[in-house]
Protein backbone atom coordinates (compact mmCIF):
# COMPACT_ATOMS: atom_id res chain seq x y z
CA UNK A 1 0.00 0.00 0.00
CA UNK A 2 2.40 2.10 1.07
CA UNK A 3 4.81 1.39 -2.33
CA UNK A 4 1.57 2.06 -4.18
CA UNK A 5 0.92 5.45 -2.73
CA UNK A 6 4.43 6.67 -2.77
CA UNK A 7 4.61 5.34 -7.12
CA UNK A 8 1.14 7.43 -7.26
CA UNK A 9 1.99 10.21 -5.95
CA UNK A 10 5.39 10.36 -8.08
CA UNK A 11 3.63 9.57 -11.18
CA UNK A 12 1.11 12.40 -10.01
CA UNK A 13 3.42 14.87 -9.97
CA UNK A 14 4.92 13.91 -13.69
CA UNK A 15 1.58 14.21 -14.77
CA UNK A 16 0.67 17.27 -12.88
CA UNK A 17 4.09 18.85 -14.65
CA UNK A 18 3.20 17.52 -17.64
CA UNK A 19 0.05 18.98 -17.76
CA UNK A 20 0.86 22.53 -17.47
CA UNK A 21 2.03 22.83 -20.63
CA UNK A 22 -1.76 21.46 -21.76
CA UNK A 23 -4.09 24.09 -20.04
CA UNK A 24 -4.87 25.58 -23.49
CA UNK A 25 -5.14 22.47 -25.43
CA UNK A 26 -4.53 21.17 -28.24
CA UNK A 27 -4.23 23.64 -31.24
CA UNK A 28 -6.15 23.65 -34.12
CA UNK A 29 -4.68 21.69 -37.41
CA UNK A 30 -1.96 19.37 -34.92
CA UNK A 31 -2.87 15.76 -35.45
CA UNK A 32 -3.07 13.38 -32.52
CA UNK A 33 0.50 11.79 -33.22
CA UNK A 34 1.83 14.94 -33.61
CA UNK A 35 0.72 15.65 -30.08
CA UNK A 36 1.44 12.29 -28.68
CA UNK A 37 5.33 13.19 -30.23
CA UNK A 38 5.53 16.55 -28.12
CA UNK A 39 3.77 15.22 -25.52
CA UNK A 40 6.86 12.83 -24.98
CA UNK A 41 9.38 15.11 -25.03
CA UNK A 42 7.57 16.98 -21.98
CA UNK A 43 7.31 13.84 -20.28
CA UNK A 44 10.84 13.16 -20.69
CA UNK A 45 11.95 16.59 -19.83
CA UNK A 46 9.97 16.84 -16.83
CA UNK A 47 11.27 13.17 -15.60
CA UNK A 48 14.57 14.28 -15.89
CA UNK A 49 14.66 16.88 -13.82
CA UNK A 50 12.67 14.29 -11.34
CA UNK A 51 15.76 12.54 -11.79
CA UNK A 52 17.84 14.90 -9.63
CA UNK A 53 15.10 15.29 -7.34
CA UNK A 54 15.46 11.01 -6.32
CA UNK A 55 19.35 11.53 -6.50
CA UNK A 56 19.39 14.96 -3.86
CA UNK A 57 19.35 11.93 -0.54
CA UNK A 58 16.49 14.29 0.75
CA UNK A 59 15.62 12.02 3.97
CA UNK A 60 11.98 12.56 3.79
CA UNK A 61 11.93 11.42 0.24
CA UNK A 62 10.56 7.71 -0.59
CA UNK A 63 9.96 6.62 3.30
CA UNK A 64 9.63 3.97 4.45
CA UNK A 65 12.03 2.17 1.40
CA UNK A 66 15.17 4.46 2.17
CA UNK A 67 17.37 6.78 -0.07
CA UNK A 68 19.08 3.38 -1.26
CA UNK A 69 15.50 2.41 -2.91
CA UNK A 70 14.67 5.35 -4.03
CA UNK A 71 18.40 5.33 -6.08
CA UNK A 72 17.65 1.88 -7.94
CA UNK A 73 14.09 3.01 -8.51
CA UNK A 74 16.26 6.51 -10.08
CA UNK A 75 18.21 3.33 -12.34
CA UNK A 76 14.90 1.83 -13.90
CA UNK A 77 13.49 5.22 -14.66
CA UNK A 78 16.94 6.04 -16.60
CA UNK A 79 16.27 3.17 -18.68
CA UNK A 80 12.54 4.27 -19.64
CA UNK A 81 13.80 7.85 -20.18
CA UNK A 82 15.95 6.13 -22.78
CA UNK A 83 13.35 4.83 -24.45
CA UNK A 84 11.38 8.03 -24.14
CA UNK A 85 14.22 9.91 -25.53
CA UNK A 86 14.45 7.71 -28.42
CA UNK A 87 10.35 7.66 -28.50
CA UNK A 88 10.25 11.83 -29.33
CA UNK A 89 11.55 12.36 -32.43
CA UNK A 90 11.27 9.36 -33.98
CA UNK A 91 6.95 9.46 -33.77
CA UNK A 92 7.18 13.13 -34.73
CA UNK A 93 9.38 12.20 -37.77
CA UNK A 94 7.10 9.64 -39.02
CA UNK A 95 3.95 11.75 -38.73
CA UNK A 96 6.16 13.85 -40.55
CA UNK A 97 9.27 13.37 -42.20
CA UNK A 98 10.19 17.09 -42.70
CA UNK A 99 11.36 17.43 -38.87
CA UNK A 100 14.42 15.60 -39.71
CA UNK A 101 15.28 19.43 -40.53
CA UNK A 102 15.76 19.67 -36.87
CA UNK A 103 19.45 17.44 -37.11
CA UNK A 104 20.01 19.28 -40.16
CA UNK A 105 22.84 21.55 -39.58
CA UNK A 106 22.20 23.53 -43.19
CA UNK A 107 18.73 24.58 -41.59
CA UNK A 108 19.88 25.81 -38.43
CA UNK A 109 23.54 25.01 -37.08
CA UNK A 110 22.93 25.63 -33.33
CA UNK A 111 19.72 23.94 -33.29
CA UNK A 112 21.22 21.03 -35.11
CA UNK A 113 24.51 21.17 -32.88
CA UNK A 114 22.75 21.12 -29.41
CA UNK A 115 20.17 18.56 -30.19
CA UNK A 116 23.67 16.07 -31.28
CA UNK A 117 25.23 17.02 -28.23
CA UNK A 118 21.91 16.02 -25.96
CA UNK A 119 21.80 12.64 -27.98
CA UNK A 120 25.66 12.05 -27.32
CA UNK A 121 25.17 13.09 -23.82
CA UNK A 122 22.62 10.63 -23.47
CA UNK A 123 24.52 7.37 -25.46
CA UNK A 124 27.50 8.53 -22.95
CA UNK A 125 25.41 8.35 -19.56
CA UNK A 126 24.68 5.02 -20.60
CA UNK A 127 28.34 4.47 -21.87
CA UNK A 128 29.81 5.24 -18.41
CA UNK A 129 27.34 3.84 -16.86
CA UNK A 130 27.32 0.28 -17.96
CA UNK A 131 31.02 0.36 -18.30
CA UNK A 132 32.59 2.51 -16.08
CA UNK A 133 35.32 0.41 -14.76
CA UNK A 134 35.88 -0.59 -18.79
CA UNK A 135 36.63 3.49 -18.91
CA UNK A 136 38.60 3.46 -15.80
CA UNK A 137 36.71 5.95 -14.79
CA UNK A 138 36.24 6.36 -11.00
CA UNK A 139 33.45 6.49 -8.45
CA UNK A 140 33.82 10.12 -7.63
CA UNK A 141 34.49 11.65 -11.11
CA UNK A 142 31.62 9.33 -12.79
CA UNK A 143 28.70 10.92 -10.41
CA UNK A 144 30.71 14.70 -11.32
CA UNK A 145 30.28 13.25 -15.16
CA UNK A 146 26.83 11.89 -14.29
CA UNK A 147 25.55 15.15 -12.67
CA UNK A 148 27.11 17.32 -15.61
CA UNK A 149 25.94 15.60 -18.45
CA UNK A 150 22.09 14.82 -17.41
CA UNK A 151 22.11 18.49 -16.27
CA UNK A 152 23.16 19.57 -20.20
CA UNK A 153 20.63 17.64 -21.58
CA UNK A 154 18.10 19.01 -19.21
CA UNK A 155 19.32 22.37 -20.01
CA UNK A 156 19.45 21.91 -24.29
CA UNK A 157 15.55 20.32 -23.48
CA UNK A 158 14.24 23.40 -22.20
CA UNK A 159 15.63 25.67 -24.99
CA UNK A 160 14.67 23.40 -27.46
CA UNK A 161 11.20 23.81 -25.98
CA UNK A 162 11.66 27.39 -26.27
CA UNK A 163 12.77 27.83 -29.30
CA UNK A 164 9.80 24.97 -30.58
CA UNK A 165 7.51 27.50 -29.03
CA UNK A 166 4.70 24.77 -28.66
CA UNK A 167 2.67 24.52 -25.73
CA UNK A 168 4.75 27.22 -24.18
CA UNK A 169 3.30 30.57 -24.58
CA UNK A 170 2.47 32.82 -22.02
CA UNK A 171 4.43 33.73 -18.55
CA UNK A 172 3.03 30.86 -16.58
CA UNK A 173 4.05 27.96 -19.16
CA UNK A 174 7.76 29.40 -19.85
CA UNK A 175 7.84 30.28 -15.81
CA UNK A 176 7.30 26.67 -14.96
CA UNK A 177 9.93 25.49 -17.98
CA UNK A 178 12.61 27.87 -16.50
CA UNK A 179 11.76 26.34 -13.17
CA UNK A 180 12.26 22.97 -14.88
CA UNK A 181 15.53 23.98 -16.25
CA UNK A 182 16.49 25.35 -12.82
CA UNK A 183 15.57 22.08 -11.02
CA UNK A 184 19.05 20.31 -11.36
CA UNK A 185 20.77 23.27 -10.72
CA UNK A 186 19.06 23.77 -7.13
CA UNK A 187 19.90 20.13 -6.53
CA UNK A 188 23.17 20.30 -7.35
CA UNK A 189 23.64 23.49 -5.61
CA UNK A 190 21.39 21.61 -2.48
CA UNK A 191 23.90 18.44 -2.49
CA UNK A 192 27.43 19.75 -3.72
CA UNK A 193 27.36 23.20 -1.62
CA UNK A 194 24.62 23.31 0.96
CA UNK A 195 24.97 19.96 2.45
CA UNK A 196 28.69 20.23 2.78
CA UNK A 197 28.54 23.26 4.42
CA UNK A 198 26.20 22.05 6.81
CA UNK A 199 29.02 18.96 7.27
CA UNK A 200 31.72 21.35 8.11
CA UNK A 201 29.78 22.69 11.21
CA UNK A 202 30.03 19.12 12.79
CA UNK A 203 33.20 17.46 11.89
CA UNK A 204 34.83 14.13 13.20
CA UNK A 205 38.22 12.24 13.89
CA UNK A 206 39.06 8.83 12.99
CA UNK A 207 39.53 7.59 16.64
CA UNK A 208 41.21 4.05 15.36
CA UNK A 209 41.97 2.41 12.52
CA UNK A 210 41.24 -1.62 12.80
CA UNK A 211 42.18 -4.40 10.64
CA UNK A 212 39.34 -7.11 10.21
CA UNK A 213 39.43 -10.50 8.68
CA UNK A 214 38.67 -11.05 5.13
CA UNK A 215 40.77 -7.70 4.05
CA UNK A 216 38.50 -5.62 6.07
CA UNK A 217 38.97 -2.67 8.09
CA UNK A 218 36.99 -1.07 10.78
CA UNK A 219 37.42 3.42 11.04
CA UNK A 220 36.43 4.86 14.29
CA UNK A 221 35.30 8.14 14.74
CA UNK A 222 34.56 10.81 17.17
CA UNK A 223 32.78 14.00 16.96
CA UNK A 224 34.75 17.11 17.20
CA UNK A 225 32.59 19.89 19.49
CA UNK A 226 29.77 18.46 18.81
CA UNK A 227 27.52 15.41 20.46
CA UNK A 228 27.22 13.32 17.35
CA UNK A 229 25.08 11.51 15.04
CA UNK A 230 22.60 8.92 16.61
CA UNK A 231 21.75 6.24 14.44
CA UNK A 232 19.59 3.30 14.51
CA UNK A 233 21.42 -0.11 13.91
CA UNK A 234 21.29 -0.93 10.11
CA UNK A 235 20.91 2.40 8.68
CA UNK A 236 24.21 4.16 7.09
CA UNK A 237 25.70 7.71 6.24
CA UNK A 238 28.20 9.27 3.32
CA UNK A 239 31.62 9.41 4.93
CA UNK A 240 34.25 12.18 3.21
CA UNK A 241 37.54 11.74 4.90
CA UNK A 242 39.73 14.98 5.03
CA UNK A 243 40.54 18.66 6.10
CA UNK A 244 36.90 19.75 4.10
CA UNK A 245 33.99 18.51 2.96
CA UNK A 246 33.84 20.22 -0.31
CA UNK A 247 35.00 17.21 -2.24
CA UNK A 248 34.25 14.46 -4.74
CA UNK A 249 35.47 11.63 -2.27
CA UNK A 250 32.36 10.45 -0.54
CA UNK A 251 30.92 7.18 -0.05
CA UNK A 252 27.97 5.77 1.56
CA UNK A 253 29.06 3.03 4.22
CA UNK A 254 26.32 0.76 7.00
CA UNK A 255 27.14 1.70 10.55
CA UNK A 256 28.76 -1.48 11.90
CA UNK A 257 28.74 -0.10 15.71
CA UNK A 258 26.08 -0.55 18.06
CA UNK A 259 23.40 2.19 18.11
CA UNK A 260 24.21 2.77 21.58
CA UNK A 261 27.27 3.49 21.54
CA UNK A 262 26.27 6.65 19.65
CA UNK A 263 26.17 9.67 19.40
CA UNK A 264 29.65 10.05 20.64
CA UNK A 265 31.32 6.70 18.87
CA UNK A 266 30.56 5.26 15.58
CA UNK A 267 32.22 2.55 13.52
CA UNK A 268 32.27 1.84 9.88
CA UNK A 269 33.64 -1.39 7.91
CA UNK A 270 34.49 -2.16 4.90
CA UNK A 271 36.27 -4.42 2.99
CA UNK A 272 39.03 -3.51 0.35
CA UNK A 273 37.54 -3.55 -2.91
CA UNK A 274 38.15 -0.50 -4.53
CA UNK A 275 40.97 2.69 -4.29
CA UNK A 276 39.21 4.42 -1.60
CA UNK A 277 38.46 1.38 0.68
CA UNK A 278 42.11 0.34 0.05
CA UNK A 279 43.12 3.41 1.26
CA UNK A 280 41.57 3.38 4.05
CA UNK A 281 44.05 1.34 6.58
CA UNK A 282 46.76 3.93 5.54
CA UNK A 283 44.37 6.48 7.12
CA UNK A 284 46.07 7.96 10.41
CA UNK A 285 44.38 8.66 13.89
CA UNK A 286 43.54 11.86 14.50
CA UNK A 287 42.47 12.72 10.54
CA UNK A 288 39.51 14.94 9.93
CA UNK A 289 36.12 13.21 8.61
CA UNK A 290 32.77 14.59 7.72
CA UNK A 291 29.62 12.22 8.04
CA UNK A 292 26.24 12.81 6.00
CA UNK A 293 22.84 11.04 7.39
CA UNK A 294 22.21 8.84 8.61
CA UNK A 295 20.08 7.06 5.97
CA UNK A 296 18.20 3.70 5.52
CA UNK A 297 14.85 2.30 6.26
CA UNK A 298 17.18 -1.33 6.85
CA UNK A 299 16.54 -1.62 10.36
CA UNK A 300 14.53 -4.31 13.33
CA UNK A 301 11.39 -2.77 13.56
CA UNK A 302 10.32 -3.07 17.37
CA UNK A 303 6.98 -4.73 17.14
CA UNK A 304 9.12 -7.72 14.54
CA UNK A 305 8.79 -10.78 16.35
CA UNK A 306 12.46 -11.85 15.56
CA UNK A 307 14.71 -11.69 12.14
CA UNK A 308 16.36 -13.46 9.42
CA UNK A 309 19.95 -12.40 7.83
CA UNK A 310 20.84 -13.49 5.22
CA UNK A 311 24.23 -11.47 4.57
CA UNK A 312 27.10 -12.11 1.91
CA UNK A 313 30.71 -10.88 2.53
CA UNK A 314 31.16 -7.41 4.02
CA UNK A 315 27.27 -6.96 3.11
CA UNK A 316 27.03 -8.38 6.74
CA UNK A 317 27.80 -4.87 8.38
CA UNK A 318 24.28 -3.87 9.15
CA UNK A 319 23.86 -7.32 10.46
CA UNK A 320 26.46 -6.79 13.10
CA UNK A 321 25.59 -3.25 14.00
CA UNK A 322 21.98 -4.66 14.64
CA UNK A 323 23.16 -7.38 16.41
CA UNK A 324 25.69 -5.59 18.60
CA UNK A 325 22.98 -2.95 19.30
CA UNK A 326 20.37 -5.62 20.43
CA UNK A 327 23.11 -7.22 22.95
CA UNK A 328 23.62 -3.88 24.41
CA UNK A 329 20.00 -3.66 25.59
CA UNK A 330 19.44 -6.78 26.37
CA UNK A 331 17.20 -7.92 23.85
CA UNK A 332 16.05 -11.32 23.74
CA UNK A 333 14.02 -11.89 20.30
CA UNK A 334 15.54 -14.93 18.16
CA UNK A 335 17.99 -14.23 15.03
CA UNK A 336 18.77 -16.41 12.28
CA UNK A 337 21.96 -15.12 10.38
CA UNK A 338 22.89 -17.13 6.98
CA UNK A 339 26.14 -15.92 6.52
CA UNK A 340 27.69 -16.59 2.49
CA UNK A 341 31.50 -15.80 2.49
CA UNK A 342 34.45 -17.42 -0.06
CA UNK A 343 36.58 -18.95 2.42
CA UNK A 344 36.36 -19.54 6.56
CA UNK A 345 39.51 -17.97 7.34
CA UNK A 346 38.10 -14.79 5.09
CA UNK A 347 35.06 -14.64 7.37
CA UNK A 348 34.59 -10.97 8.82
CA UNK A 349 33.59 -10.95 12.37
CA UNK A 350 33.67 -14.75 12.83
CA UNK A 351 34.94 -14.21 15.90
CA UNK A 352 32.82 -11.89 17.12
CA UNK A 353 29.56 -13.77 16.35
CA UNK A 354 30.69 -17.23 18.09
CA UNK A 355 30.93 -14.45 21.16
CA UNK A 356 27.37 -13.24 20.20
CA UNK A 357 25.90 -16.75 19.94
CA UNK A 358 26.39 -17.46 23.67
CA UNK A 359 24.70 -13.39 24.96
CA UNK A 360 21.59 -13.41 22.20
CA UNK A 361 19.50 -16.16 20.93
CA UNK A 362 21.24 -15.98 17.81
CA UNK A 363 21.78 -18.95 15.35
CA UNK A 364 24.61 -18.99 12.70
CA UNK A 365 25.13 -20.87 9.45
CA UNK A 366 28.06 -20.57 7.68
CA UNK A 367 28.01 -21.12 3.99
CA UNK A 368 31.29 -21.11 2.33
CA UNK A 369 31.32 -20.37 -1.37
CA UNK A 370 34.93 -22.15 -1.89
CA UNK A 371 35.71 -24.33 0.95
CA UNK A 372 39.20 -26.06 2.31
CA UNK A 373 39.14 -29.71 2.24
CA UNK A 374 38.48 -29.94 6.20
CA UNK A 375 35.58 -27.79 6.13
CA UNK A 376 32.40 -29.61 7.24
CA UNK A 377 29.46 -26.81 7.35
CA UNK A 378 27.20 -25.68 4.20
CA UNK A 379 29.06 -24.79 0.90
CA UNK A 380 28.35 -23.37 -1.76
CA UNK A 381 25.78 -20.74 -2.45
CA UNK A 382 22.66 -19.56 -0.09
CA UNK A 383 19.85 -21.42 -2.34
CA UNK A 384 16.43 -22.41 -1.93
CA UNK A 385 17.38 -25.49 -0.27
CA UNK A 386 19.61 -24.02 2.17
CA UNK A 387 17.05 -21.26 2.92
CA UNK A 388 14.08 -24.22 3.11
CA UNK A 389 16.63 -26.57 5.51
CA UNK A 390 16.83 -23.75 8.01
CA UNK A 391 13.90 -21.06 8.03
CA UNK A 392 11.15 -23.42 9.74
CA UNK A 393 7.54 -22.39 10.54
CA UNK A 394 8.36 -19.86 13.34
CA UNK A 395 10.79 -17.90 11.25
CA UNK A 396 8.23 -17.45 8.38
CA UNK A 397 6.92 -14.81 10.17
CA UNK A 398 9.96 -12.76 11.43
CA UNK A 399 11.60 -9.95 9.69
CA UNK A 400 14.18 -11.09 6.66
CA UNK A 401 16.89 -8.87 5.91
CA UNK A 402 19.47 -9.33 2.61
CA UNK A 403 22.53 -7.80 2.07
CA UNK A 404 25.27 -8.10 -0.03
CA UNK A 405 26.37 -8.75 -3.78
CA UNK A 406 24.08 -7.38 -6.20
CA UNK A 407 23.32 -11.12 -8.08
CA UNK A 408 23.17 -12.84 -4.62
CA UNK A 409 20.73 -10.21 -3.47
CA UNK A 410 17.97 -10.79 -6.44
CA UNK A 411 18.34 -14.75 -6.20
CA UNK A 412 17.87 -14.65 -2.34
CA UNK A 413 14.98 -12.43 -2.67
CA UNK A 414 13.47 -14.70 -5.79
CA UNK A 415 14.12 -17.91 -3.42
CA UNK A 416 12.77 -16.24 -0.23
CA UNK A 417 9.54 -15.17 -2.51
CA UNK A 418 9.48 -19.17 -3.90
CA UNK A 419 9.13 -20.77 -0.38
CA UNK A 420 6.27 -18.95 0.65
CA UNK A 421 8.03 -15.62 2.70
CA UNK A 422 5.81 -12.40 2.40
CA UNK A 423 7.47 -9.59 0.52
CA UNK A 424 6.12 -6.96 3.03
CA UNK A 425 8.37 -8.91 5.08
CA UNK A 426 11.73 -8.77 3.01
CA UNK A 427 13.84 -6.10 3.17
CA UNK A 428 16.96 -5.62 0.77
CA UNK A 429 20.07 -3.05 1.06
CA UNK A 430 21.98 -2.68 -2.35
CA UNK A 431 24.66 -0.17 -2.49
CA UNK A 432 25.35 -0.68 -6.36
CA UNK A 433 24.25 2.63 -7.35
CA UNK A 434 26.33 2.80 -10.39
Amino acid sequence: MQAAAWLIAYLALVCVSTGVFYIAGIQAGRGWWHEFGSLLGFVLLVMLGLQFVLTGRFKGLGRPFGVDIVVQFHRYVGIFLVLLFLAHPLVLIWFRPAYIEFLDPRVNALRAIFLSVASFSIVLLIAMSLWRTAFGLTYEWWRVSHAVLSALVVFIGVVHAWQVGHHVDGPIKRGWLICLGALPLGCLAYLRLYRPWQMRARPYRVAEVREERGESTTLTLEPVGHPGMPFRAGQYAWLTIGKSPFTLQQHPFSFSSSDRDAPGRLEFTAKELGDFTTSLTEVDVGTPAFLEGPYGEFVLDDDALGAVFVMGGIGVTPAISMLRSMRDRADSRPVLLLYGSPKWRETTFRKELESLRKELDLRVVYVISDPDPEWDGESGYIDREILERYIGERERGYSFFVCGPDAMISAVEEQLLAIGISLKLIRAERFNFV
